[in-house]
């Protein structure tokens, strides 16, 4: 596996394996995050109401499962003291990621740039759903790599 700072423009990385989004973890998030709406709580309400039939992923959940996916995919450098989370880009959430379907995703750095504190990165992202093999979320998202 390549660090960061080996990456080339156009590099697509993937994860191989899938990540089940249980309703566990969904429920863990509307805890964390306060969003407690019933389309992700309520499996009940879901399979009489819901055009799903059945309780989904907060969009940001599938969001903020990309930093731990990225760092499957990429190795330690011993170059970069720290990464910071400078922002995300265009984020857009296409399809639904419904309790229990397993996800994955894929990277694409797409730019580099020097900045004061280190080199800044802009990867784009996508995350696909197992059942569909459609995309659930695309977006950028940018990483500040602090050297040392």
């Amino acid at each position: 596996m390549k660090t960061l700072l080996d990456l080339s423009v156009g590099e697509t990385l993937e994860q191989t394996g899938w990540l089940t989004v249980t309703q566990e973890i969904i429920n863990q998030f509307a805890e964390a995050t306060g969003d407690h709406q019933w389309i992700h709580l309520d499996a009940e309400r879901c399979e009489k109401e819901s055009p799903f039939r059945t309780t989904i992923a907060h969009g940001f959940l599938t969001a903020s499962l990309m930093p731990k996916a990225f760092a499957e995919v990429i190795s330690p450098s011993e170059n970069i003291a720290s990464m910071i989370n400078y922002g995300i880009d265009k984020l857009r959430f296409l399809e639904p990621v419904k309790s229990n379907d397993a996800v994955k995703y894929q990277f694409k750095l797409v730019d580099v740039s020097d900045k004061p504190q280190g080199k800044l990165f802009k990867v784009e992202a996508s995350c696909i759903v197992k059942s569909t093999g459609n995309p659930a979320l695309v977006g950028g998202f940018l990483m500040l790599a602090v050297l040392k």
